[in-house]
């Protein structure tokens, strides 16, 4: 179940500090709508990778679409470029 509390509970912060578990965020709210997060720092560690591992898969996809549309750059072609970009 979510945690869910008005910011001005923060007055006296431990009280939600100690709902604040692995997998169990506190949802802080101003005027009765959403406005803040408050995670375990293990949880949000694994939250940027995830999405870092996001961001690589949709690049890894652009490149095969890519690849499949326009064709592929041979090995002999991309050694060849980083050869002489070296020179």
């Amino acid at each position: 179940m979510a945690n869910i509390s008005p910011v001005s509970d923060l007055r006296n912060y431990n009280t939600v500090l100690e709902k604040v578990l692995p997998g169990s965020p506190v949802y802080l709210t101003v005027n009765g709508r959403g406005r803040y997060t408050i995670r375990d720092i293990a949880e949000d560690e694994e939250f940027e990778k995830t999405k870092a591992m996001l961001r690589l898969m949709c690049e890894l996809n652009e490149g095969r679409r890519s690849g499949e549309e326009e064709g592929y750059v041979s090995s002999e072609d991309v050694r060849a470029y980083f050869h002489a970009k070296r020179s």
